[in-house]
């Protein structure tokens, strides 16, 4: 019994990590068109998420942590995150 609540926890894992990459690719986009990227990160990502967003003038990047708790019990979880990387547009570059 125990082996299967260790799978069905790794099987989450990978479910909340895919919603992790997909904020951050939202969120990175969003904030590459100028416009605010939690709003869009916040609906995508998992509950209990922080979501990053930084940058430099030509590209922005984002990064969604979520934890993730072992087996629905008190123990130390897992902390998983996804990152992405886009080129901002250029008319919020200044050109």
């Amino acid at each position: 019994m125990l082996l299967l609540g260790f799978g069905i926890t790794g099987v989450t894992a990978i479910l909340i990590k895919m919603q992790c990459q997909d904020a951050a690719r939202e969120a990175a986009l969003a904030e590459s068109r100028g416009e605010p990227p939690a709003g869009v990160a916040g609906r995508i990502a998992p509950a209990g998420a922080s979501i990053r967003v930084g940058g430099d003038g030509d590209s922005v990047t984002a990064e969604v942590v979520a934890p993730i708790r072992m087996l629905g019990w008190d123990l130390p979880g897992l902390i998983v995150s996804g990152r992405s990387v886009a080129a901002r547009e250029p008319e919020q570059i200044g050109f």
